[in-house]
């Protein structure tokens, strides 16, 4: 009479064991992960460029501007004032043009360039109207134009320096575009890189080291740099 084979009992003690060492590699994984992204992250701050708004700035940063400019090492390079294609403001003139209002806040501008000095310094507009008019304003008479001031691409930085002599300020009155292109290349996030109408960018170029970012300055801000509150 053939006997019924014994069961064969199959050991499962050690199953948990191996789901908690499953569990504990994967935290420690997530947790390598989540470290590994947050000092990406924690770099990618530490290594942008700031820019500096020098109507808030402390009076030392101020002081480097002046500094600088009287040394002839600054590019500025200005957004053109409102345009009138793009509000319900009053036209200065032409659609392709600034507003009225834009025309005032590039004489404030003026102002303020005035006060700086512009014994050492070059103006050069692009040659679309409203940079045009912006320009004239802004200096009170016709500032020559250039094309490459508008052609706002990735080389736009690369013509700025070729066109910046040694102790001489370069002055610019271009295009938002023209200006966030130089301001990538310079290591500014996209956070960063706004430029309201008849806003400055004030950059330290002195042949000798990389250029520096020295800070912006919105238009109704002139009047906060030191010499310039009591007028």
């Amino acid at each position: 009479m053939a006997h019924a084979p014994y069961p064969v009992l199959v050991s499962t003690s050690k199953a948990p064991r191996t789901l908690r060492f499953n569990r504990t590699f994967l935290s420690r994984l997530v947790l390598c992960g989540l470290l590994l992204a947050l000092s990406i992250v924690l770099a990618w701050l530490l290594t942008a460029t700031h820019v500096t708004d020098l109507g808030a700035a402390d009076t030392t940063t101020q002081s480097k501007l002046y500094a600088e400019w009287a040394r002839g090492n600054v590019v500025l390079m200005i957004r053109h004032a409102e345009r009138c294609d793009r509000s319900g403001n009053p036209c200065l003139g032409s659609p392709d043009g600034i507003t009225l209002n834009g025309s005032q806040a590039a004489a404030a501008v003026g102002v303020g360039l005035q006060h700086l000095g512009l014994q050492k310094a070059h103006l050069i507009a692009s040659p679309l109207t409203r940079t045009r008019q912006t320009a004239d304003f802004i200096s009170g008479q016709v500032v020559p134009t250039e094309s490459w001031v508008e052609d706002c691409d990735i080389n736009f930085k690369d013509a700025v320096l070729a066109h910046k002599k040694s102790q001489e300020n370069l002055v610019l009155i271009t295009h938002s575009g023209c200006i966030d292109h130089f301001e990538r290349k310079m290591g500014v996030r996209a956070g960063q890189r706004d430029s309201a109408y008849t806003q400055a960018f004030f950059v330290q170029v002195d042949g000798k080291q990389a250029p520096r970012i020295i800070g912006s300055l919105d238009a109704e801000d002139w009047a906060k740099l030191p010499g310039l509150q009591s007028r």
